[in-house]
């Protein structure tokens, strides 16, 4: 059994209690919410479907930071990896994407809980999910930004980011998006102007230069 093996089986063990809730899911209003929208108008399939925890939920009027695509919002509340995975056949498998484009890992280490390579094994875990049920999908993943409230989390988070790129570069129609330097100063910190007073969350300038970033590798 290869390594990779062996931490998606640790990941899922720890997964399956909350597979196997049927009342109380994290976030399950919220995915509820869009299966009722989807119900009431139907979204298009084949859209490029970006998913993950609120730097993606947050992003206001998506579709007019790309306006050339067809893309549809999917980011849920403070999610993890595991609870994309968790609500993967309701967010992102029915819509069958031509792309999936996932921020999500950063809420995963500053849970505390986990480390770096803990949070690639998860994010294996949803890339593999994905691949199954999506074979020719592209899967781009975002960097884990680095954002100022969280600065004792950088070096977990760099693992992770290292881990993630490696392994998704071994694998065809995935892509590796870092959008850490557009948003570190001169002094290779995070530049505070990009962030609302929570240090945490984008303002409109961040997610300009996550655009500028983020529109080549759309497909």
């Amino acid at each position: 059994m290869n390594i990779y093996s062996q931490l998606i089986r640790s990941f899922l063990f720890i997964l399956l209690p909350l597979c196997t809730m049927s009342q109380d899911r994290p976030f399950e209003a919220e995915i509820r919410a869009f299966e009722k929208a989807d119900s009431v108008s139907p979204p298009p399939q084949h859209a490029i479907v970006f998913t993950g925890s609120s730097s993606i939920r947050a992003w206001d009027n998506l579709q007019n930071y790309f306006p050339t695509k067809t893309v549809l919002q999917r980011g849920f509340g403070g999610s993890e990896l595991s609870q994309v995975l968790l609500y993967a056949d309701r967010i992102i498998v029915p819509y069958h994407p031509k792309q999936v484009v996932l921020y999500a890992g950063e809420n995963d280490i500053a849970s505390g809980k986990l480390s770096g390579q803990q949070t690639f094994a998860r994010l294996v875990a949803l890339f593999q999910h994905v691949r199954q049920k999506l074979p020719g999908v592209l899967f781009t993943f975002i960097s884990i930004k680095s954002s100022p409230s969280r600065r004792q989390f950088f070096p977990e988070n760099d693992i992770a980011n290292r881990l993630i790129k490696q392994y998704l570069a071994k694998h065809k129609n995935t892509q590796f998006v870092d959008i850490r330097p557009v948003m570190l100063g001169k002094n290779g910190q995070p530049i505070p102007a990009l962030f609302k007073p929570d240090s945490l969350h984008m303002l409109p300038a961040g997610y300009e230069r996550w655009t500028r970033v983020i529109q080549p590798y759309l497909k």
